[in-house]
């Protein structure tokens, strides 16, 4: 299935041809994505964290239309790039752990976004509220691991997987 796959019209332009179009191209635009995304992301988490403090929680609302730009583009040109090499990197485990990291990291956003739209939620008890805070820096922490684990499994792909 993976070599099916390599065979694919776009992944052999991909793999084999030298216009600055092809893989440069994918490859800039996987980075630039990938700086939106993990950027976005970090300034969110250590927001939570407590950095920036004097900021209301409320004004990184704009975070989530960004880092949704981010991870469509990094879908994108990360399935380009996996089906140039899908049979090297199908069967590589740093391409698994980037995967996994992945997932977790966005994982992650789904509560720390529900956390950041609620905003100071009139409704809840203070003790309610500092225990979903609690909760957010955990995940806060949870997110940079994951992203710095992410982005460190897919730099590993150059160095230790064949191509």
């Amino acid at each position: 299935m993976l070599d099916w796959i390599e065979s694919f019209g776009i992944a052999v332009w991909l793999r084999e041809s030298p216009s600055v179009w092809a893989h440069p191209t994918v490859l800039t635009l996987h980075t630039a994505g990938m700086a939106v995304l993990v950027g976005a992301a970090y300034v969110l988490d250590l927001r939570l964290l407590g950095i920036g403090r004097n900021v209301p929680l409320s004004s990184y609302r704009w975070i989530f239309p960004v880092v949704a730009i981010g991870l469509t583009v990094n879908l994108c040109t990360g399935l380009l790039l996996f089906i140039k090499n899908a049979t090297s990197w199908g069967t590589a485990l740093p391409f698994f752990i980037k995967m996994l990291l992945v997932i977790a990291s966005v994982a992650t956003l789904v509560p720390i976004r529900k956390f950041v739209l609620q905003g100071d939620s009139a409704g809840l008890s203070s003790d309610a509220r500092s225990a979903q805070a609690s909760r957010a820096r955990i995940l806060a922490i949870i997110s940079i691991l994951a992203w710095s684990g992410a982005v460190t499994a897919g730099r590993l792909l150059a160095y230790l997987v064949v191509t």
